[in-house]
């Protein structure tokens, strides 16, 4: 009898811890994260990241492969693409198109990483953009119900009035077409507290990209610094923890590893036994 009550003490504790764990399966992945292994051989890249644990990934269409093909090898490992990336020519240009390969993929979200022209970026470049996501985001929404996501890089905090042009974008767009994912790198870099971020817009916010960056970097307004300077999270700058409570608070929907560096091989399950000491 004392037996099966302390196994039964074990399963009811087991489970709250579960219950209280910031991430009780694992995240997505950002598939950029495994770029170079795409370019040799897809399969068995798709295969390392299923043997890794990952259900569901953010993606385009796989290297020398089709659209449908892409699909079907996601089908084949039962992984989900729940986010397609675009870029921006495509969007303005060819936006049913990117809405009926985001569909055929199995898409949710269709997300934009990237929008500078010229540095820096300008008040101008602010109100353009907020136009275009404002049409972009309604179109998608309307006729594929996809909803579309700007991609944060760190340029668009360039001070304006009494915050940053990214306020400005986010101010200017209308929440029932127009979300957010906030790369926790690319909100770090440029100086910017990301959990007060996650905090002042909640669920404008629908996705995260998991990255960390190396201490002692100085971040700038660029959008870039050498990849060798994507970290395992937890032993970089980012206040993880913390971001995360208030990303869980804020409602964010799909989290995604994006690990650009190198040793990403090595990174990427080491991010991932990291994530499972968090609790909320």
């Amino acid at each position: 009898m004392r037996t099966r009550l302390t196994l039964v003490l074990c399963l009811v504790a087991a489970r709250l811890v579960a219950q209280q764990a910031l991430f009780p399966q694992p995240p997505g992945l950002q598939t950029y994260t495994f770029r170079e292994s795409m370019k040799k051989n897809v399969e068995a890249t798709l295969d390392t990241i299923k043997a890794l644990g990952f259900k569901e990934v953010e993606c385009g269409a796989f290297p020398g492969k089709t659209i449908a093909e892409s699909r079907r090898l996601l089908d084949e490992r039962g992984i989900r693409c729940t986010s397609f990336g675009a870029g921006y020519d495509d969007l303005l240009n060819k936006t049913d198109e990117v809405g009926a390969n985001a569909k055929a993929m199995g898409a949710e979200y269709v997300m934009l990483a990237w929008i500078l022209k010229k540095a820096p970026f300008t008040l101008e470049d602010a109100k353009e953009a907020a136009a275009n996501f404002n049409r972009i985001g309604k179109h998608l929404k309307e006729k594929y119900g996809l909803t579309f996501c700007y991609h944060n890089h760190g340029y668009e905090f360039q001070p304006y009035e009494n915050g940053t042009l990214f306020d400005y974008i986010v101010q200017h767009t209308d929440p029932k077409y127009v979300s957010f994912e906030m790369d926790i790198l690319w909100t770090i870099f440029p100086g910017q507290d990301a959990a007060a971020l996650l905090n002042k817009y909640g669920n404008r916010f629908k996705l995260m990209h998991l990255k960390d960056l190396r201490k002692g970097v100085k971040g700038d307004l660029s959008g870039g610094t050498p990849v060798t300077n994507d970290v395992t999270l937890g032993e970089g700058q980012a206040k993880l923890p913390e971001i995360l409570r208030a990303a869980h608070k804020a409602g964010i929907r799909h989290y995604y590893i994006e690990d650009e560096s190198p040793v990403y091989y090595r990174q990427v399950p080491q991010s991932l036994s990291y994530l499972k000491t968090l609790t909320r």
